[in-house]
């Protein structure tokens, strides 16, 4: 056993003994962690916030709270309007929306609107312009949504050797934008958002996914690197939404229902797979953009940054637990109770089939223009050793890369990315789409994201149109890896 998993079971023991229909026994022993936020001051408002006279279509607040994650286990945070996930923003796409934001905390903050096609001053990064909500202060972000789908919104700030702040912390919530499209052919939605809490840093390497020994591995090195792994941020602590395993209500269903869940990884730092007994996913979108071929799959895998929308079928009566096929990270609270009306047993857990998650089987058999040109990023690590932080190098360099990335408007560009490291990365690209071209050399067209997973020692290759002029931002998604040098900054000349 190792330490991870040592930690992790003295959760796992209270945690996993008996998932009945609603919640688990707990050990009285638990304790009770609380730590006060800073008090809350009144709120300032700014010129820039009353200077259209609109009101605004939301507001958030940035604020400390405690989230009961379970009974006797009580955490604190920062967090959006005093809850985990914060409020859901449901829009129409084309729809101008304004969101007031009051930042009740002593440092500044960024809302990055992840997924939407907005200018770079309201994007919510600092690298591309966007001026924080002050401490104490307000700000206002006015976008047109777009495009339609599963977008969401969450803090951009960097956190470095600070595990209370950025990603860390609650600052995230769902962003519907619907389109008149949409058959709406389901009879729930949900939404549900995997997370992690009360993270820590560890000698072990938080992607805890096992590799798959079939897997291609192009970018392979033929000498590994000889030198000690540096620090990586674990947690103890998961949940779906702010709720672990066995606590809160179960999400209730009808036998016959088509129910369509909305997959968000809001994790700082790992990859996630989830499941359902008895039933399969039909995926019918990635990164909230449709898929040219939904298929049914009994394994879904999400990256931090990345959503999922897929249909499940509520075929199978009995009260069943959605949750990740690990076992420690189920039994540390990755999971929720799915109870069909007028069951009564305790909930059900069966591991799913052995299951590759894979990309192309959402695409298509289609070629693609030729690009205007062609981009090779290379991704390296570099080894922090036992005592010290692993930094991250974008072609031999790490963040900032002044004026090495230029776009023309209206090019298009084949970006390369070669994953020379141990690591799985899921590479985000602020303000646009991509169309996914090729995985470890298996070709595929039609899927459009913003977020990918490229394997460890893998390749991903996918094509982008400069549509969007100004500072985009590109990092990886896990927040110790962009904080600690994986970042780069896109420029339209």
């Amino acid at each position: 056993m190792n330490r991870r998993d040592f930690v992790r079971l003295g959760w796992a023991t209270v945690i996993g003994a008996g998932v009945g229909k609603l919640r688990p026994a707990f050990a009285e022993s638990l304790a009770l962690r609380h730590v006060p936020g800073p008090p809350q001051h009144p709120q300032m408002a700014t010129p820039e916030s009353k200077a259209t006279g609109r009101a605004p279509d939301f507001t958030l607040q940035i604020a400390p709270m405690m989230v009961e994650l379970a009974p006797q286990v009580v955490i604190s945070t920062i967090a959006y309007n005093n809850k985990v996930p914060g409020p859901l923003m449901r829009v129409r796409e084309g729809q101008l929306v304004t969101v007031d934001v009051v930042n009740d905390t002593d440092v500044p903050e960024y809302v990055h609107w992840h997924g939407l096609l907005v200018p770079s001053e309201v994007d919510g990064a600092e690298e591309e312009g966007t001026p924080p909500v002050p401490p104490h202060g307000r700000r206002r972000y006015q976008f047109v949504a777009k495009p339609a789908g599963s977008r969401w919104y969450h803090s951009h700030t960097m956190a470095m050797m600070d595990l209370h702040r950025g990603s860390y912390t609650g600052q995230f919530g769902f962003l519907m934008i619907d389109s008149a499209n949409d058959p709406g052919l389901y009879d729930q939605e949900v939404f549900l958002a995997l997370r992690e809490w009360e993270y820590f840093l560890s000698t072990m390497d938080q992607d805890e996914m096992p590799v798959d020994p079939n897997d291609p591995t192009p970018e392979n090195p033929a000498t590994p690197d000889p030198r000690p792994n540096g620090l990586e941020v674990n947690a103890p602590l998961y949940s779906i939404n702010d709720k672990m395993l066995g606590a809160g209500d179960p999400l209730r269903v009808q036998s016959g229902q088509r129910i369509l869940m909305h997959l968000l990884n809001a994790s700082a730092s790992q990859i996630h797979r989830v499941a359902l007994p008895a039933h399969k996913f039909q995926v019918i979108a990635l990164d909230g953009n449709p898929v040219p071929a939904p298929q049914l799959v009994s394994v879904v895998e999400i990256a931090p940054g990345e959503r999922v929308d897929a249909i499940v079928e509520m075929n199978q009566p009995g009260v069943w637990i959605l949750g990740e096929p690990r076992d420690v990270a189920r039994q540390s609270g990755m999971g929720i109770v799915v109870e069909y009306a007028k069951q009564q047993q305790r909930a059900t857990w069966l591991p799913p089939p052995n299951a590759r998650w894979d990309y192309t089987v959402f695409g298509k058999t289609a070629p693609h223009p030729a690009p205007d040109q062609t981009i090779d990023m290379v991704f390296e690590k570099v080894p922090g050793g036992p005592h010290g932080i692993n930094h991250w190098l974008v072609n031999g360099k790490e963040f900032p890369h002044e004026r090495e990335f230029i776009l023309r408007q209206g090019g298009r560009y084949r970006l390369v990315f070669h994953n020379r490291s141990d690591d799985a990365h899921p590479l985000h690209m602020h303000r646009h789409l991509f169309e996914l071209v090729e995985l470890n050399g298996k070709p595929t067209a039609g899927i459009m994201k913003d977020t990918v997973i490229v394997p460890a020692f893998g390749r991903a290759t996918v094509d982008l149109v400069a549509d969007q002029p100004g500072l985009t931002l590109f990092h990886c998604h896990i927040q110790q890896h962009m904080d600690f040098g994986f970042m780069a900054l896109f420029r339209y000349a």
